[in-house]
């Protein structure tokens, strides 16, 4: 029977292609993989990785002795934490993904609290708004906004992000403060547009209507490509925005900004957990997501269905 870690190491190298990005993510030396997966091709007795100076694949054999791999690991961690108290401080790396707004206004300042009750816990934290390769960079979650539209992942849902609209005092003294749809064309409004490839077509103001949600074609004066310009360009008077409540709610708390219009709200945005296969639902993982509900629920809407 393999040693337990060679297989992990296996299933790491089959994830990422790769014996020296598979070294790097488990802090072990190279040598070590390319030992460890030639003494697990002599103890099954078949080849599982076919090797060239440029990729790493994997073989006819290599394809369902990895999906047995997968299963095999997500039973150990199983049994590993069937027994274990709720209460229990994890320890470990945690790899997690997230957007940059949320993790700079929300995750991190709470954050302390999380490595109080488990100071063994490293986490290694990143911020993007790109949509990461969880198997490629070794995540071992990220949350998600919005849709998930690969099917081949698993996507635990968290709740919906409140969504508001806002402005800063300059700007509504200067417009006024609307407090319907048609005072926004009554009095001038402007919005600021983002979109993520500048040039493209514009979304416009998006509010209730009906049991779905329309929008409101806005003059604006400004396009920009990046959540946090986009925050910057409302703070600085530019446009009326749209954005996510837990990003926005500190400049309202401390005045740099109004919320206008709450019972016209955007749709809220959809908030995911979302790991590549079962086995990532470790005890760090799951432990992770209960911390993080109870985090994001201030800033949540109903429950995704």
């Amino acid at each position: 029977m393999p040693d337990l870690f060679v297989l992990f190491i296996f299933v790491r190298v089959a994830e990422l292609m790769s014996f020296t990005r598979a070294a790097e993510t488990l802090g072990i030396q190279k040598g070590r993989v390319s030992t460890a997966i030639r003494q697990l091709e002599r103890e099954v007795g078949a080849t599982l990785l076919h090797r060239t100076t440029r990729t790493v694949r994997l073989t006819e054999d290599g394809r369902a002795f990895y999906a047995r791999t997968l299963d095999l690991l997500a039973e150990v961690q199983d049994l590993q934490s069937m027994f274990a108290s709720n209460g229990a401080p994890l320890r470990g790396k945690l790899r997690v993904d997230m957007p940059t707004e949320l993790a700079q206004t929300v995750i991190i300042p709470a954050l302390p609290q999380l490595l109080a009750v488990h100071p063994q816990l490293e986490i290694e934290l990143s911020s993007t708004d790109r949509r990461v390769d969880l198997v490629q960079e070794g995540f071992d979650c990220v949350i998600r906004l919005g849709a998930v539209l690969d099917e081949t992942l698993i996507a635990r849902p968290l709740g919906k992000l409140r969504m508001i609209n806002a402005a800063s005092p300059d700007y509504l003294a200067r417009h006024g403060t609307p407090h319907s749809l048609a005072d926004l064309r009554i009095q001038g409004h402007r919005m600021v547009h983002y979109a993520p490839t500048l040039g493209a077509r514009l979304a416009g103001w998006e509010y209730p209507e009906g049991d779905g949600y329309g929008t409101l074609d806005l003059p604006g004066a400004m396009q920009v490509n990046n959540v946090q310009t986009y925050h910057a360009a409302g703070l600085a008077g530019i446009g009326l925005i749209q954005g996510g409540h837990s990003a926005l709610a500190p400049h309202i708390a401390n005045g740099a900004l109004v919320e206008v219009m709450p019972h016209l709200r955007p749709e809220p945005l959809n908030a995911y957990l979302v790991v590549a296969h079962r086995r990532n639902l470790s005890p760090r993982v799951r432990a992770f997501m209960t911390w993080l509900e109870g985090v994001l629920e201030p800033y949540l809407d109903h429950p995704i269905p």
